[in-house]
Formats: C-alpha cells, sequence, structure tokens
C-alpha cells in the first residue's frame, strides 16, 4: 500500500479539531520541516478517516497536495472512542451527505496491516504540484491521475 498526493481543499472532514492539538502538530511539522504521516481518506466519498488535524495543519499551510492512503470500510475497522456510544460506517456517510462533522474524537479507525510511512519536505507539498503525481476523485467515486 503506497501513499498517493491529494489536493486538501477535496478532502471532507468528518469530525471537529481542537485549536491547541492543530497549533501543536503545526509546529512538530514545521519543526521536521517534512510530511511524516499521510491522511488516511475513504476513497470513494474523500472524507478523512484518520489526520483531521493534520489536515487543518495542511490547509494552514497552504499545501496544494498531502500525501494521503486511500482505504474502504472493507479493510478499516471503525468504533466510538466513548464507552457506550456505536459508530458505523453508515453514520459517517450519513454525517458527510448532511454535511455536518461528528464532535472531536467520535471516531476510532483501525487499519489492518502495516499504513505506509511518508518523509516527504513540506516544500515539496508548497510548491505547484507535478500533476503527473496527482490523484483526482471521478463522479464515481474513484480516482484518476490529474488530467494534464
Amino acid at each position: 500500500m503506497a501513499y498517493q498526493l491529494l489536493i486538501p481543499l477535496t478532502l471532507i472532514p468528518t469530525e471537529e479539531t481542537d485549536p491547541r492539538r492543530v497549533e501543536e502538530v503545526r509546529e512538530q511539522i514545521l519543526t521536521a520541516g517534512r510530511w511524516t504521516l499521510p491522511i488516511m481518506v475513504e476513497k470513494d466519498a474523500l472524507f478523512v478517516m484518520d489526520g483531521h488535524h493534520r489536515l487543518a495543519v495542511a490547509l494552514q499551510l497552504g499545501l496544494n497536495v498531502i500525501p494521503s492512503v486511500l482505504l474502504d470500510y472493507e479493510t478499516v475497522q471503525v468504533e466510538a472512542w466513548r464507552a457506550g456510544e456505536t459508530i458505523t460506517p453508515e453514520h459517517i456517510f450519513d454525517i458527510v451527505r448532511r454535511c455536518c462533522k461528528f464532535p472531536i474524537k467520535t471516531t476510532r479507525h483501525i487499519f489492518k496491516g502495516e499504513l505506509p510511512a511518508c518523509n516527504v519536505p513540506l516544500e515539496e507539498l508548497r510548491r505547484n504540484p507535478d500533476l503527473s503525481k496527482v490523484s483526482v476523485p471521478t463522479p464515481q467515486g474513484g480516482m484518476l491521475p490529474y488530467p494534464t
């Protein structure tokens, strides 16, 4: 499984973020000068499964692309962080359809197998991307290389 470069504005957050945590993550990324953990994204609807704070940082920094891994609920399990709460993929798809967000730390996605690491300098993510390496969503819910 490899990461792809996706345009941050195409990704849909499903949870609120904590501004203090966004600032902490921002400082970690800026100090490293590199993007080291891809954002996990549902492959058809393009909503964020894991990485809401990183997405917020990418948007703050004006990054043109970010490393992302496309996954689905055949390979990812979802549960609630809070005891007594039940979260299903259907709940998440419903939130996305309604253009709403869950409160922070509502969904917990459990990924099977090794997730890819990355080590991309921020300068590469800031500059105009090599569009041959960028994926874009299709109306049918798939991904295609960026049309050049």
